[in-house]
């Protein structure tokens, strides 16, 4: 076994207590905010952080996981290596390092994406005070994108339709109409919500309380699902105008992407966690990125999460196609093999120091 392959776990309850072992080898004390459902087993769910520097720094570094849930996987496992090899210590000259374990807890314990309400949490910093967007893509497809009916037959049918979308109107359109977020269909896929999600409250306070001293921070959010097998594309979440986009270059290379910018295999989604943390850090000069890595083909993703959509509203998670449901997620997001998980850390690993040496040196 690689030593990587320690940092990753199973399940959710042994991510938790690989995170609490890894932050207490490390001489760091864990908040806890306990969520107000259980996870499979009855087990208690909590989003935890652990904090590294000065209560007062200036500068600030959060590495965070599992804002769409059943992603986790991946992303505790980087949060852990980062604990039990303890290199990132070293880099962070005056620049204290925040852990979000586990900020959608629920998805990550019942391998789902979304929150225990059915809300894509990257698409919920929305201002619920004020007109929501329109989507009119999912508005045209929505009966074929979450169908009450999950047979062969049935899911046939409903990918002709959703693939002869993408031959008219291309294959991007197809993503943007499925993924960019929507506001209207709470059984639905990529839901925004009709208000903030507990996720999101809890992620405010934290952040209420962690990050109103800091002056410039970098924001590292983990996530599965897009790209080529193993690659950690580093996505930034603004205009190639914005400075955030040529600081985000600057710190983590030319491989960066912009969605707006046309250049990254995410489309450009709406009230996402960039712009979230962007509200709550008015105060700081915020360079975020998002750490995607690829796991298999859109169409396989897309089919993994209309299927969970289906089972959550519709299927029995006890029956044997319901565990099925269950595997398929879990793979298409997290694929439990050897090779993916060494890429994984060691992009992970570069990316975190890439960022602390940069904002040391800010």
């Amino acid at each position: 076994m690689a030593v990587h392959d320690n940092y990753f776990s199973a399940d959710y309850a042994e991510a938790r207590e690989k995170f609490n072992r890894g932050a207490a080898g490390c001489g760091l004390r864990v908040e806890a905010y306990v969520h107000p459902e259980k996870g499979p087993k009855g087990e208690e769910l909590a989003v935890e952080v652990a904090r590294f520097g000065a209560e007062d720094a200036a500068k600030l570094m959060i590495v965070q996981s599992a804002t769409h849930g059943v992603e986790g996987f991946c992303g505790s496992g980087i949060q852990v290596g980062l604990l039990q090899d303890g290199a990132f210590m070293k880099h962070a000259r005056g620049v204290a390092v925040l852990f979000v374990h586990a900020i959608n807890p629920y998805g990550f314990a019942w391998l789902s994406r979304t929150t225990h309400e059915n809300v894509d949490l990257n698409r919920n910093f929305a201002d619920f005070a004020r007109p929501l967007p329109e989507n009119p893509g999912y508005e045209e497809l929505k009966d074929q994108i979450a169908p009450k009916s999950w047979t062969p037959q049935a899911i046939e049918a409903s990918t002709k339709a959703l693939n002869d979308y993408a031959t008219k109107n291309g294959a991007m359109a197809l993503q943007a109409a499925l993924s960019i977020g929507q506001y209207r269909h709470a059984d639905g896929i990529f839901y925004g919500g009709k208000e903030p999600t507990w996720s999101r409250k809890v992620l405010e306070t934290i952040v209420g309380k962690h990050g109103r001293q800091a002056k410039k921070v970098a924001l590292i959010d983990l996530h599965t699902g897009l790209g080529p097998y193993g690659y950690g594309e580093a996505i930034c979440v603004v205009p190639p105008s914005d400075p955030a986009f040529a600081r985000a270059r600057a710190w983590y290379g030319d491989s960066v992407t912009s969605p707006e910018g046309g250049t990254s295999t995410s489309a450009a989604v709406r009230n996402h966690m960039g712009e979230g943390y962007a509200k709550m850090l008015e105060q700081a000069e915020l360079t975020t990125v998002a750490l995607e890595y690829g796991t298999y083909t859109v169409p396989e993703i897309m089919m993994a999460l209309r299927a969970d959509n289906w089972l959550r509203f519709h299927g029995d998670k006890e029956s044997t196609q319901g565990k099925d449901i269950k595997k398929a997620i879990r793979r298409a997001f997290y694929p439990d093999k050897d090779d993916w998980r060494e890429l994984v850390w060691y992009r992970g690993r570069q990316v975190v120091r890439q960022g602390l040496t940069a904002l040391s040196a800010a």
